[in-house]
C-alpha cells in the first residue's frame, strides 16, 4: 500500500503539480485507485470465478455442491470481496485524515459483517434443498430445526457485533450487559420463544413432517404441511388455501395425523345407520335383521373396492330411542378424497337398498307437522 502511495505522488510530480493542489489531488487520485481496485474485484469475482466454480459443481455426480455453492452463495460471497480491498486500503487512502478513516472503516466493517451474515445465511438455507423426497426423515427434521437455530444465533451474534462496532466497544462487553436484561428480553419475546421449543419438540418426538396431510380442530388447517419451521407449520388445504399454524398450537392442543392411514394398505370405513325395530322379526332360522347383518358383509368380502386382507365387521351397537344402530367396518383400498368418498356412497346406497329385500327399515325421524 505504501508503494502505491508513493507511485501516486510520485505521479503527480511528473506532470508538474506542487503546492497545496498536491494533498487534494492524490487523495482524489487514490480514492478513485481504491474504487477501480474494489470495482475490478467484483467483476473478476462475479464474472469469472462464479462461473467457473458453478461450472465444476455441475460436473460433478454430487448434488451437495450444486446446492450449497449455488450462484446465490457465490454471488453473496463475491460482495464482500470488494469491501475487503475498501477496508484494507483506507490506511492508505485516508493516511491524513485519521477521522475520516475511522468513520469509513467502522461503515465498511458493519457492511462486511452484514454481508457476511447474509452469505451464512445463504450456505445454511442451501441445506433445506438437499432433502428432495415430499416427508422428511427425523434426521432431516434435526438438521432443519438445527438450521433454524442457527440462523437465529447467527442474526444475534451479528447484531450485536454492529453495534458493538458502530458504538466502537468490545462485542464482550454487550454480551455481558445482556444479562442483566434476559429476563426483560425473555418476557417481551416469550411468545417466539414457546415455539422455538414447540418446533423442537415437533421434530425431536416425530410429530409431524412435511407431506403429511393433518387435521388441527379449532383451525381451518386441513390439508399436506408444505413447511415446518420452527416458528410455523405451513398447511395447504384441499382447497389450496394455505393456512399457517403456530408449533406451540400443536404441541399443547390436538391435531390428527393421517401418514398412518397415508402408508396403510387401506383407508378406514367406520358407518352406522340405525334400524326401526318395528322391522325386526323372528323367522324359522333366527331373523331377518340376522340375515341382513349377514348379506352385508358377504356384500362388502366380494366388493373388489374393499380390501379383504384388512378387517371387515358388521354389528350391531347399543339400542337407542332412534332405533338400534347397525355399524359396518371396513377398508377402502382407495385412500385419495375424492376417490374414497365416490367408492364409500356406491357402498353405502346399496346397503340402504338391500334392507327392504329383508323386511327392514332404516329408522329416520318425520319432520313434525
Amino acid at each position: 500500500m505504501e508503494h502505491i502511495r508513493i507511485f501516486v505522488e510520485h505521479l503527480i510530480g511528473m506532470i508538474g503539480i506542487y503546492g497545496i493542489a498536491v494533498p487534494i489531488l492524490r487523495h482524489i487520485i487514490l480514492i478513485v485507485v481504491t474504487i477501480l481496485i474494489a470495482w475490478l474485484s467484483d467483476i473478476i469475482c462475479s464474472k469469472i470465478f462464479v462461473p467457473l466454480l458453478s461450472r465444476i459443481t455441475r460436473h460433478t455426480t454430487a448434488k451437495w455442491d450444486d446446492i450449497l455453492f449455488n450462484e446465490k452463495f457465490l454471488h453473496s460471497a463475491c460482495h464482500i470481496v470488494p469491501a475487503i480491498i475498501v477496508w484494507a486500503l483506507l490506511p492508505m487512502t485516508f493516511y491524513q485524515h485519521p477521522i475520516v478513516r475511522e468513520i469509513l472503516a467502522r461503515l465498511t466493517a458493519i457492511y462486511i459483517t452484514i454481508m457476511g451474515t447474509r452469505t451464512v445465511f445463504v450456505f445454511i438455507s442451501g441445506f433445506d434443498e438437499l432433502d428432495d423426497q415430499p416427508r422428511r426423515s427425523r434426521i432431516q427434521q434435526y438438521l432443519r430445526s438445527f438450521c433454524g437455530v442457527l440462523k437465529i444465533l447467527m442474526g444475534f451474534v451479528a447484531v450485536i457485533v454492529v453495534v458493538s462496532i458502530a458504538l466502537n466497544k468490545s462485542p464482550m462487553n454487550l454480551f455481558a450487559g445482556l444479562g442483566a436484561t434476559s429476563a426483560i428480553l425473555m418476557l417481551v419475546f416469550k411468545d417466539t420463544i414457546t415455539d422455538l421449543v414447540s418446533g423442537l419438540r415437533l421434530t425431536s418426538n416425530d410429530m409431524v413432517h412435511r407431506g403429511d396431510w393433518i387435521t388441527v380442530p379449532g383451525t381451518q388447517a386441513n390439508g399436506i404441511v408444505q413447511d415446518i419451521t420452527l416458528s410455523t407449520v405451513k398447511v395447504r388445504n384441499f382447497d389450496n388455501t394455505i393456512v399457517t399454524v403456530s408449533p406451540s398450537t400443536l404441541v399443547s392442543g390436538t391435531f390428527q395425523n393421517w401418514i398412518g392411514m397415508q402408508r396403510s394398505e387401506g383407508r378406514r370405513v367406520q358407518s352406522k345407520f340405525f334400524i326401526d325395530f318395528r322391522s325386526i322379526r323372528k323367522e324359522e332360522d333366527g331373523t331377518n335383521l340376522g340375515r341382513f347383518r349377514l348379506a352385508i358383509e358377504e356384500y362388502l368380502k366380494g366388493n373388489k373396492e374393499i380390501n379383504t386382507k384388512m378387517i371387515i365387521m358388521v354389528r350391531l351397537l347399543e339400542a337407542t330411542n332412534c332405533g338400534l344402530p347397525l355399524e359396518v367396518y371396513f377398508f377402502l383400498k382407495e385412500k385419495e378424497a375424492k376417490a374414497y368418498e365416490a367408492h364409500l356412497a356406491s357402498i353405502m346406497e346399496y346397503i340402504y337398498a338391500m334392507a327392504e329385500d329383508y323386511g327392514i327399515k332404516i329408522y329416520q325421524q318425520y319432520p313434525e307437522q
